[in-house]
């Protein structure tokens, strides 16, 4: 580490990860000088530890379906074997691509980066490996770790994610607590690669933040796919012996497996950083702002997964663009939280944007919103790949499309238009009169838009 006592910056940036990095990089670029403290590596939990790791594993899982199912396609593969070591291998060599070009990114900018733990000390100082890093600026960006639930140890067979993305062996049967992105994203690698998975989720639906209808339609798919689940039920507790864990819910109901993947969330890391200590309100650990990132205490701001809202690695990054533009005085407009895209990578996947027809009419009212469904039966990219669901549109009555939902194979490779759709604001007109290239199922979105129009095509309403 560089000898930085003394040394004032303009921005010193308390974490190198999603958040983080993007503020530094952002800063910088604006002529800021910027100090990145990070305690492990840049890139933080999404690169290392979450969305390229787990994204390498549903792709390999994807390599394994395909393989079993190739006959259907007249091309007749077999699935071998899951070989856990190669699979590690390979999203290994993925994370160190990435992380090397995200290095260079960094050094480019020739950003000071500090490894080592910090902490918050003064409003405009960061200690760190005994010294004292002061800047005009504070960015708080510490990330989030894998929770628990009270009482519940993590150790042997009970794993977090962390644990999860290391295992050289595929279990024959877990059971996951929590079906939300990562159980569920979790659940469909472990069931291609040919484990008995149930999960355990305690709100009434799986993928529950999403639309209602989307729900339902992946708990069809999942069980069709024959992954079981149990909705509805709180966990009550796990026991583990050398036979496997053993976890009981409060109806009395029992399952038995070789693992338990604990999947409730993501708490953020802020005890022991200092900064209750200097003034920032926190609230059940998440730090509280304004819609400007700024907390409040003197030039201090915080971007990503401790601020709450989504705990997603594109909305921290957007965060922290946000805030190194904000210092600069670029004024840039506040980020809309419910026009920031939200996918589940899972088989199918789950993407959306805007909101759900539920939270539609809360805002608008039970009269003032309209929805339609296309199926994806009528697209022909998707019976090309042999896959189902559908797109959900939702609209406030007589005016723009307020959200875009959607399931099935690759779908979150649409989301980019979804989410243009949602925050320009526009009607179904609009978006009819677009030309869609065919065939894809990215024209899937033109043909749902026309109908809610009034002029459907490839539908029968």
């Amino acid at each position: 580490m560089a000898d930085t006592n003394g040394t004032a910056f303009d921005i010193v940036v308390l974490g190198g990860g999603s958040g983080g990095y993007a503020a530094a990089l952002r800063a910088a670029q604006l002529g800021k000088t910027v100090a990145l403290i990070e305690a492990d590596k840049v890139g933080g939990t999404c690169l290392h530890y979450g969305c390229i790791p787990t994204k390498a594993l549903l792709h390999a899982a994807e390599l394994a379906d395909d393989a079993r199912h190739g006959a259907q396609f007249g091309v007749h593969t077999t699935l071998d074997r899951i070989d856990m070591n190669g699979v590690n291998e390979y999203k290994a060599n993925v994370i160190g691509r990435l992380y090397k070009g995200l290095q260079g990114l960094v050094k480019s900018r020739k950003i000071t980066v500090i490894d080592g733990f910090g902490k918050l000390v003064a409003p405009d100082t960061v200690e760190v490996n005994g010294q004292r890093i002061t800047g005009g600026h504070v960015i708080l960006a510490t990330g989030s770790y894998a929770r628990s639930l009270p009482g519940l140890e993590i150790g042997g067979r009970v794993v977090t994610s962390d644990q999860a993305l290391q295992l050289d062996w595929v279990p024959k049967s877990v059971i996951i607590l929590g079906g939300g992105v990562i159980g569920s994203e979790f659940a469909s690698v472990w069931k291609s690669f040919g484990a008995d998975v149930t999960i355990i989720e305690a709100l009434p639906h799986l993928v529950p933040n999403e639309d209602e209808a989307l729900s339902k339609a992946f708990e069809r798919a999942f069980r069709k796919r024959g992954i079981n689940f149990n909705l509805g039920v709180r966990f009550s507790g796990v026991t583990q012996d050398d036979n496997g864990v053993h976890v009981s819910l409060e109806d009395g109901k029992t399952f038995d497996a070789d693992l338990l993947l604990v999947a409730v969330g993501r708490g953020p890391r802020t005890s022991d950083v200092g900064f209750e200590e200097q003034g920032v309100t926190l609230d059940r650990g998440f730090v509280i702002t304004d819609e400007r990132l700024h907390t409040g205490v003197g030039n201090v701001y915080a971007v990503g997964d401790i601020v709450p809202g989504l705990q997603l690695a594109h909305r921290g990054f957007a965060q922290g663009i946000f805030v190194a533009e904000e210092i600069a005085g670029l004024k840039p407009a506040a980020i809309v939280e419910s026009g920031i895209p939200r996918v589940t990578y899972s088989d199918p996947e789950v993407a959306s944007v805007g909101l759900t027809e539920a939270r539609a009419k809360e805002v608008h009212g039970a009269d003032g919103v309209e929805t339609l469904e296309y199926n994806l039966g009528g697209n022909g990219k998707s019976q090309i790949l042999g896959t189902q669901g559908f797109i959900k549109l939702v609209r406030q009555k007589d005016g723009p499309v307020v959200g875009v939902h959607m399931i099935g194979a690759r779908v979150g490779e649409l989301i980019g238009e979804g989410q243009l759709i949602v925050n320009w604001e526009a009607y179904p007109e609009d978006v009819a009169s677009l030309v869609h290239a065919h065939p894809t199922q990215n024209e899937a979105l033109g043909e749902a838009h026309l109908a809610l129009a009034g002029k459907p095509l490839h539908a029968h309403n």
